[in-house]
């Protein structure tokens, strides 16, 4: 009998000994599985882009022409709204600029909401990038101007002097507006304060005012855009001046990354590329004898000035075979508009060329990582694309608005000195460039269609795949707890034997008082009485309709008997009946 115990112990210690071994395989591949996958999705986290210019968000009833109210909402109260009255005297011509925009009926609380002036006091250092065109000659020139420099004296005083009487328009390239430039350029053209105001807080506007038939008008358009940056330049910096860390560092995992924000730009770890968020300011003064457009552009990057950029291609223009005999053709500055126009759509087209294969990049990384940590990035990248629909939306509206806009340019008057054949041909050749434009900017909205339509397949297969796995995980389960159940079944008959031989029962073990009968008896009981119990408490069962009571459930051995005898007595009785009905039929 101690021998039998010594074996008894051995084997449940050996039977341990496997449980442990295989539990302890099953975990260290779950462990290893976790840590792969756990360093796979370092690969998907995105850089460091809060450095990166956040643009706020746009509030569109304070860009709208006609609003009544701007820059006033209903928790203003109307003594902080009152009248502005000037502190300085307004006889000095050389000084006047400085009363704008309080010369638009623009009060101090009004300004300091708008933030047209607080947010551009700090650059000290404007640039301005000049190109004069007549006759299809363009002139390039570049004006450093410091809010302490005697410049900014000889800048108003050029801006005052009488412009030709001949067909002549000047571009204005602005970078690093500064308060003083802003406040001289709209005193000197008349500019509505809502041009600056949407460009500060970077409002998609685009309207026409100051409309006055064949002598002149005012077109604003104020419209964002994503262009493509190479992270590796470490060119971006923020938009209130401050140089931006390197990208190379790693966003902290913090729940609000797990958020889309539309206002800040997109890292592409594949190709190593941002999807920066820029902005094209246009405001054209158009008359029949001279024209005015002011572009300006936001300091987004570091190393590379946008609008010198700008000015360049617009020279570039000129030596294009296309837009030389347009330029010579027709004398609408509104086609150089189009060329800014054909700058944004550069930017989108090269943005789409670097995303494409960013998301076929994660389609092969699903397949080969199956990680679910991609169809974050993947909801992130296709609530983008909503986004740039909606600003390729946008492009398009001012497209459509800027070929219904009157153009008292073009006029056929005596004034302008353009025929109506002239006339015609300019706008024949506007309608035609326009459509040119609408028709690249449908390919790129189909183009973005298509993306979100395979970003929305990526994430289906990302969630299926994570299922599959998920079912695979369960199968492994399930055959380790085979292979436990096998082991457990070799000794079973070992366990039987020990606990028959370990009875203490006079039968096996003699010199006891008890015998196999008794076990018997007592077994049976408590196994009856366990079963009882278990049937009883049970609230749903084959032995008891569902909702009865304690006790009905509790009597469920009497009602179980009680159907018994019915269904035997019953079968019996339709026997009965069976074999009369067949003697009768035998009988007939």
């Amino acid at each position: 009998m101690q021998d039998l115990h010594i074996f008894t112990l051995r084997r449940s210690q050996a039977t341990l000994f496997l449980l442990c071994f295989i539990n302890s395989k099953a975990m260290n591949g779950d462990h290893s599985t976790a840590l792969s996958k756990a360093n796979l999705h370092r690969r998907l986290q995105p850089r460091d882009v809060s450095v990166l210019p956040k643009i706020p968000e746009p509030t569109y009833r304070h860009a709208a022409p006609s609003t009544p109210w701007p820059w006033v909402d209903f928790d203003t109260t109307f003594s902080e709204i009152q009248p502005f009255e000037p502190n300085e005297s307004t006889d000095d011509k050389s000084q006047s600029w400085r009363l704008y925009p309080h010369n638009f009926n623009w009060t101090s609380e009004q300004v300091k909401r708008s933030r047209m002036l607080s947010s551009t006091a700090l650059s000290t250092n404007c640039l301005i990038h000049k190109v004069d065109i007549e006759n299809g000659h363009f002139v390039n020139e570049t004006l450093s101007i410091a809010s302490d420099s005697e410049k900014a004296a000889t800048f108003w005083e050029e801006l005052q002097e009488p412009v030709p009487q001949r067909k002549h328009t000047r571009i204005f390239f602005i970078a690093n507006l500064s308060s003083q430039v802003l406040q001289m350029l709209g005193t000197s053209f008349r500019i509505g304060p809502l041009f600056f105001s949407s460009l500060t807080n970077w409002i998609p506007s685009r309207y026409q005012e100051d409309l006055k038939v064949a002598e002149r008008d005012h077109i604003t358009i104020v419209l964002p855009f994503v262009r493509v940056v190479k992270a590796g330049d470490k060119s971006a910096k923020s938009t209130d001046g401050a140089s931006s860390a390197s990208l190379g560092g790693m966003m902290p995992p913090d729940k609000k990354h797990h958020a889309t924000d539309f206002r800040t730009s997109l890292y592409l770890r594949s190709t190593h590329h941002v999807l920066l968020k820029d902005l094209l300011a246009i405001h054209t003064v158009r008359t029949s004898t001279s024209n005015t457009i002011i572009s300006y552009h936001p300091p987004v990057e570091r190393f590379r000035d946008s609008a010198e950029l700008l000015q360049l291609l617009v020279l570039k223009t000129g030596d294009s075979p296309c837009w030389s005999e347009i330029f010579k053709k027709s004398n609408d500055p509104t086609f150089l508009v189009l060329v800014m126009f054909w700058y944004v759509l550069y930017g989108w087209d090269e943005t789409f060329e670097v995303l494409s294969p960013h998301i076929d990049w994660l389609e092969v990384y699903i397949f080969e990582t199956n990680d679910i940590y991609a169809a974050q990035e993947l909801h992130k990248l296709r609530a983008t694309l909503l986004y740039y629909q909606q600003l390729l939306q946008d492009f398009r509206q001012s497209l459509n608005f800027l070929r219904a806009a009157p153009n008292p340019a073009m006029e056929c008057n005596d004034r302008s000195g353009l025929t109506k054949e002239e006339c015609k041909a300019s706008a024949d050749l506007f309608a035609k460039e326009v459509n040119n434009l609408l028709f690249e900017i449908d390919r790129l909205d189909s183009h973005t269609v298509m993306l979100s339509s395979q970003l929305k397949n990526l994430i289906d297969l990302a969630f299926a795949m994570d299922n599959i796995e998920e079912r695979k995980a369960a199968t492994r389960d399930s055959s380790t707890m085979k292979q436990i159940s096998y082991l457990t079944m070799v000794f079973l008959p070992a366990s039987f034997i020990a606990s028959v031989f370990g009875m203490n029962v006079a039968e096996i073990n003699p010199g006891s008082s008890e015998s196999i009968l008794h076990y018997a008896e007592a077994t049976l009981a408590i196994s009856f009485v366990t079963g009882w119990l278990l049937v009883a408490v049970q609230p749903h069962s084959t032995f008891h309709s569902p909702g009865s009571d304690i006790w009905r459930r509790l009597a469920w051995p009497l009602f179980s008997l009680w159907r018994l005898c019915e269904v035997t007595f019953g079968m019996t009785e339709q026997r009965r009946g069976h074999w009369e009905r067949k003697e009768f039929q035998s009988m007939v």
